[in-house]
């Protein structure tokens, strides 16, 4: 695990990098990146890569991304 993966907010589990995904963002109209993250629970979430400093988000389609 990297020094700099969150843990998991569900299970407290390390989570993995999933890869970027790129997405319209709603607040300022840009297309950005979403960064994947998934623990060994399968608990799915993401954030805003160039925001890390934002909390994770439930990743709400985790079905396209296993």
């Amino acid at each position: 695990m990297a020094d700099d993966a969150p843990p998991c907010p569900e299970c407290n589990q390390p989570l993995r990098s999933g890869g970027l995904v790129l997405v319209g963002r709603d607040d300022d109209g840009r297309r950005t990146c979403r960064a994947l993250w998934r623990c060994a629970g399968w608990h799915m979430w993401w954030q805003w890569a160039d925001r890390p400093d934002d909390p994770l988000e439930v990743c709400p389609v985790p079905k396209l991304f296993r």
